[in-house]
């Protein structure tokens, strides 16, 4: 079954966005010395005060406020699938994610296991990485939560968002990912550059309709590395995979400051950042598509075109509302900034000159969370 994402990106509303990811804490370290950390280097670095979180955790915080899920007016429910650990970092994250809004009823608290943890290091110029287990309380996700989950995905049909995020097992990602695929769901998925071997091989992109990824994570989707190939032959290289296995997909690729560069409706445009000083860049991507997907929940098309075929930041499309998110997720050392409400993102956008105005999503979804 093949969805039509250039239809579903115009106008459709979504009733529910269940995603399958991992759910965890970290701390984050930045290295001394701009060069990109060796296979065999030792490296000094300064253990930050900051939070970290995991993929699901953070993409669903901002949408959920964002939407102003529950009790905020909105029908969309925000779901999360996944597991933690019986320990004080998997009690305090299943607190934080009620406080947002987010359904955790399909997240399994595992006795055995603890509670996923990952490691982010930073360069000095901000960009950086991380390093995450792969034997915590997330891996332990398995068939029966999914089952649990597709009665939703069925009765919702083509109203849910099937969002399907790395850090748990890529097999349960790819069942979860069939399952949505015969719900009629709307798929959207992000992969790890080390996995992009088996996303070809398991032909997963075949069940996507918006694939979200960095620069270096697309260059991998395509054979190829943005320092020998340059930018655009990265992105060709990665739209040539990626449309073999789906013919009608959507890319939204992230550069960090540079943008992002979307594909749809059958060509490439730029999109620039929002300048802003930077604290912290880790998290921001997924800022970037928690915004994106409340825009696309509410209806905003995911760009306006012009006729150079760039995309100008006019406040009215979903991308816009994913670089406003991801520039003020940047203004805080947490991978999800404390201070974020609706209110808190109308006053950055004002001190921002009013130019990305948030007009596309209703006041009272927007406002509803402030406290």
């Amino acid at each position: 079954m093949s969805n039509s994402p250039q239809s579903s990106l115009k106008a459709t509303r979504f009733s529910h966005v269940i995603g399958v990811g991992g759910i965890g804490a970290g701390s984050l370290i930045e290295l001394e010395g701009d060069e990109t950390l060796g296979r065999t280097e030792s490296r000094m670095g300064r253990l930050l005060d900051a939070r970290d979180y995991c993929k699901l955790h953070i993409v669903e915080h901002y949408l959920a406020v964002l939407l102003g899920a529950p009790g905020g007016g909105n029908s969309c429910r925000v779901m999360a699938v996944g597991n933690v650990g019986n320990d004080d970092a998997g009690i305090a994250l299943m607190r934080e994610m009620a406080n947002a809004g987010i359904d955790s009823g399909y997240v399994r608290v595992e006795s055995n296991y603890k509670t996923l943890f990952s490691v982010t290091f930073l360069y000095p110029d901000k960009s950086g990485g991380n390093i995450t287990i792969n034997n915590s309380a997330a891996c332990e996700l398995d068939q029966a939560q999914l089952d649990q989950c597709r009665g939703e995905l069925e009765t919702a049909g083509s109203r849910a968002i099937a969002l399907c995020l790395p850090e748990v097992p890529l097999e349960a990602r790819s069942e979860f990912l069939r399952i949505a695929t015969e719900c009629g769901s709307f798929r959207i998925a992000s992969f790890a550059t080390g996995e992009m071997e088996a996303v070809r091989g398991l032909n997963l992109l075949s069940r996507v309709d918006l694939l979200a990824l960095n620069r270096e994570e697309a260059a991998s989707l395509g054979h190829v590395t943005v320092t020998e190939h340059g930018k655009s032959k990265a992105l060709e290289a990665c739209l040539q995979v990626a449309r073999t296995a789906n013919p009608d997909i959507v890319l939204i690729i992230s550069a960090g400051a540079e943008g992002v560069d979307v594909f749809a409706q059958g060509a490439w445009s730029h999109h620039v950042a929002v300048p802003t000083e930077v604290v912290s860049s880790a998290g921001a991507g997924d800022a970037l598509l928690g915004g994106v997907i409340a825009g696309i929940v509410q209806g905003l098309p995911l760009v306006h075109r012009t006729r150079e075929g760039n995309g100008r930041n006019s406040g009215e499309t979903a991308i816009d509302l994913g670089l406003l998110v991801a520039a003020f997720s940047l203004t805080s050392p947490h991978t999800i900034h404390p201070g974020f409400t609706g209110q808190a993102l109308r006053e950055f956008d004002g001190a921002k000159g009013a130019s990305l105005g948030v007009t596309g999503l209703k006041e009272s979804a927007v406002d509803s969370r402030d406290h």
